[in-house]
């Protein structure tokens, strides 16, 4: 039904919550727009529970960024940085003034507007993210092609973590020296975080 209505409301604003930190409680607009689905708010705390070992002065990858929500949430856990990589021109624009909003210097949050495959396609020598966020379009085959450049393309830290959210149905093929160290279901979606290891 909602599909129906989609051009009815893309001009519309959602928004996102912060669940815990330094910005607990606070919402953020997000552009209504196809494709669009931010992460629900009891995944993302399962998942902050999660990387609580691993956030703190962590450099965060969020690819596919759309809303923001879990980069806006690592850097309420005091993240150290968070790079937002997205596409769409309208949710860049709005993932900045999010930034602006929140006061975030640019050494703390940068938004890159591109196609998330393209960016990973980069050479090498370029910044290792501890903590990479990787919650694309369902249904596009994206996941593992991201998977594929995050490892050929030298994105990742030593023992980095990778979070992974899916379509429950997708099979999901990853490297040798990826460790899954949780994996969970909630009605159509499946989330796993893995971390490297060597």
């Amino acid at each position: 039904m909602k599909k129906n209505h989609s051009n009815q409301i893309s001009n519309n604003k959602g928004e996102v919550r912060i669940i815990a930190g330094k910005w607990r409680g606070r919402k953020l607009p997000v552009l209504n727009r196809e494709g669009l689905r931010p992460t629900g708010d009891r995944v993302k705390e399962t998942l902050f529970n999660w990387l609580m070992p691993y956030i703190i002065d962590a450099h965060c990858l969020d690819c596919f960024a759309g809303s923001g929500s879990l980069g806006f949430e690592a850097l309420s856990r005091h993240a150290k940085s968070v790079t937002f990589v997205e596409l769409d021109a309208r949710v860049v624009h709005q993932l900045k003034q999010n930034l602006a909003t929140l006061n975030c210097s640019p050494e703390q949050g940068k938004v890159i507007q591109q196609n998330s495959l393209d960016f990973l396609k980069l050479a090498k020598n370029t910044p290792h993210f501890d903590i990479v966020f990787l919650d694309p379009p369902f249904h596009l085959g994206l996941t593992e092609q991201a998977i594929q450049l995050l490892q050929q393309h030298d994105w990742l830290a030593d023992n980095a973590i990778i979070y992974v959210e899916t379509e429950k149905v997708q099979p999901l093929t990853t490297p040798a020296n990826w460790r899954l160290l949780k994996e969970k279901t909630t009605g159509m979606v499946c989330y796993r975080l893995y971390q490297v290891v060597h």
